[in-house]
């Protein structure tokens, strides 16, 4: 059965792995995307058949979270809150470092509790729902040293979040789940980790990483895709470490 899937920031990296995932189940697929800096029709251009829609979210302001609430044609049956900021990516939106500080808090953590408490409760007056929330292995598994620390609070905040709504909503029929990837190809991480680094050095990190290798955005999709099944209900409320064990050994990410 078709259902209606929002996922923030659906044009890149992990949140464009979901959109591609669940269009090629069928799926309703509605996304958002950052105006100005991303191109949301070239993700639809690549499914001319697919039932898909396009929203501007700045989860910074709450203006544009309600409206983007206010614009969708239903409420979702799956919510997937994967839009956020990085160590480096939060460059493009703050110059000094206290306003960094602001940003990685305002949009990782403030943005996806103020769209969540907009749809959460409609949820649960239908009696259905599911919601998955993108954290991180630095901050909601473990700490890794060397990135932005507003951005590991940010990432320990959403997996507190996903704690808590978990208990909150456990007699409800929406099912909480918190996946907190780790070392994934992903613009946002090549940005904070290795895009700096000469080829030879890329490789030598990489290599140190559980696996030898980094994750591929399309993994962490299809993990999130098992969650939203009948059958992932059984792990409602929990925490995963989507790392390949580097939320059990931190130390292996030598930046």
């Amino acid at each position: 059965m078709s259902r209606r899937v929002l996922i923030t920031g659906g044009t890149s990296g992990i949140g464009r792995a979901f959109v591609d995932t669940f269009v090629k189940n069928g799926d309703e697929v509605w996304f958002t995307f950052f105006q100005g800096t991303e191109k949301p029709e070239d993700v639809v251009a690549a499914y001319p058949n697919a039932r898909m829609k396009f929203f501007p979210l700045n989860l910074g302001e709450y203006e544009s979270v309600s409206a983007l609430v206010k614009s969708l044609p239903a409420i979702p049956d799956v919510l997937i809150h994967n839009a956020g900021l990085g160590s480096k990516t939060v460059e493009k939106v703050a110059t000094e470092p206290h306003l960094r500080d602001q940003a990685l808090i305002q949009v990782n953590s403030i943005g996806t509790l103020w769209l969540n408490n907009l749809i959460a409760p409609e949820m649960v007056k239908r009696g259905s729902g599911k919601i998955i929330l993108i954290s991180s292995v630095g901050g909601g598994i473990t700490q890794v040293p060397g990135f932005h620390h507003a951005d590991g609070m940010s990432k320990a905040a959403i997996a507190f979040l996903g704690r808590i709504l978990a208990a909150d909503l456990a007699q409800t029929g929406v099912d909480v789940f918190t996946i907190c990837p780790g070392a994934t190809d992903t613009p946002m991480f090549n940005a904070s980790t290795l895009n700096h680094l000469s080829e030879s050095q890329k490789q030598g990190v990489v290599a140190a990483l559980p696996k030898g290798r980094l994750i591929e955005p399309g993994e962490i999709a299809e993990l999130g895709f098992f969650l939203a099944s009948d059958a992932g209900r059984l792990l409602h409320g929990a925490v995963i470490d989507a790392s390949m064990g580097l939320g059990v050994n931190p130390g292996l990410l030598q930046k």
